[in-house]
């Protein structure tokens, strides 16, 4: 039975031998049981074949001249385009010693001579099947792969989109345009891509880093639904005792956060209970609830502070209007090294431009 490869065309066999009679006698016989032989006398013509065609299968002399059999062996399974190609030794040779160093080179079989046809037509249609099955194989699990991959990607994005809508809906009541949560999403992945290109954090900021802020950031103020709105909504002053209200929601977003991995621990998850935590820390030590001092307070939670303090400075609150692009620069500045990381300050007064608001309220 013979196999094919894509359409009709018969495999096609690379036969290397130096001696002609041998080259003549399998050419003969592969030709007969209906593949295609392609024969040559020695690794030079035979590293040339294969770069004008892919071979199926490769029937291969040990004892050649220059470059014998095993190194040959050796080339190809080296190569990544032609590593998964079966082949079989043909020698006169027929220690134990020179098959076990063929198969330990990658060979799949070895065949004595002198040729029997029966022996080469087995021999040759089993192992075209093995490596007819293992393409099939390969295909399929790249078709599954690619279904599962757009599978997750739908998850993802519903996930990402109840997120910002659950998040949207609890800052609703202080943001009075409505896309405080949008902007601070943008806003991060652009601070924080910026910050891949210094060596400080180039190992810390991966695409799985970028990705799990991208979902973790709405989630931020999570905790303020459960401050009462006279409180959130307040025009003046809060008194202390109000104020130990609004801290709280660090720490009771985190929580309810946390509550989350009973259904799975993920990085997303631990970096939404970071940024929820901390977002109020400050470099010096003097934020809440804890107190954190400089690198101590999570690298997400140092991106998403500085985002979320510009937007809500250029942002018309109910207990006043908003500052401009300009002014809110001054304050930000006058933070690096206070409540801010100095370092991704620095960026962020690169990308400053990036930031600054349009009239209908997105950055430019």
């Amino acid at each position: 039975m013979e196999h094919r490869i894509s359409g009709n065309r018969p495999a096609n066999i690379l036969i290397v031998d130096d001696t002609t009679s041998n080259l003549v006698i399998l050419a003969e016989m592969i030709k007969s049981i209906g593949y295609i032989a392609r024969p040559v006398t020695n690794v030079r013509q035979a590293l040339a074949a294969i770069s004008v065609e892919k071979p199926q299968l490769i029937l291969l002399d040990i004892s050649m001249p220059e470059i014998d059999g095993f190194d040959f062996c050796e080339i190809v399974k080296q190569d990544p385009f032609m590593k998964d190609v079966p082949i079989i030794f043909i020698s006169a040779l027929n220690s134990t010693e020179d098959k076990v160093k063929g198969f330990k080179l990658g060979a799949v079989d070895f065949i004595s001579k002198p040729f029997e046809l029966e022996e080469i037509t087995l021999r040759v249609n089993t192992h075209l099947k093995i490596f007819q099955m293992q393409n099939e194989l390969k295909i399929h699990n790249k078709q599954l792969f690619k279904m599962f991959n757009n599978q997750v990607k739908k998850v993802t994005d519903e996930q990402k989109q109840l997120i910002y809508v659950l998040s949207q809906m609890v800052d609703t009541r202080e943001d009075m345009d409505g896309e405080h949560i949008k902007r601070v999403v943008e806003y991060c992945k652009l601070l924080a891509m910026s910050l891949q290109f210094i060596p400080k954090y180039e190992k810390q900021v991966t695409a799985v880093f970028l990705d799990s802020l991208q979902m973790a950031a709405p989630l931020h103020d999570i905790g303020k639904v459960f401050i009462r709105d006279d409180i959130i909504l307040k025009n003046g002053p809060l008194s202390k005792e109000e104020m130990d209200i609004v801290k709280k929601h660090t720490t009771d977003g985190a929580k309810k956060i946390g509550e989350m991995s009973l259904y799975g621990d993920n990085e997303t998850i631990k970096m939404a209970v970071e940024i929820a935590k901390y977002h109020h820390e400050k470099w010096d030590g003097t934020g809440y609830p804890e107190g954190l001092k400089g690198e101590e307070i999570p690298l997400s939670a140092r991106i998403l502070s500085v985002v979320d303090v510009y937007d809500i400075l250029t942002s018309n609150r109910c207990y006043r209007d908003a500052y401009s692009h300009e002014e809110a620069l001054e304050i930000m500045e006058e933070e690096s090294g206070k409540s801010f990381d100095p370092e991704i300050i620095r960026v962020f007064m690169k990308l400053q431009k990036r930031f600054q608001k349009t009239e209908g309220g997105n950055g430019e």
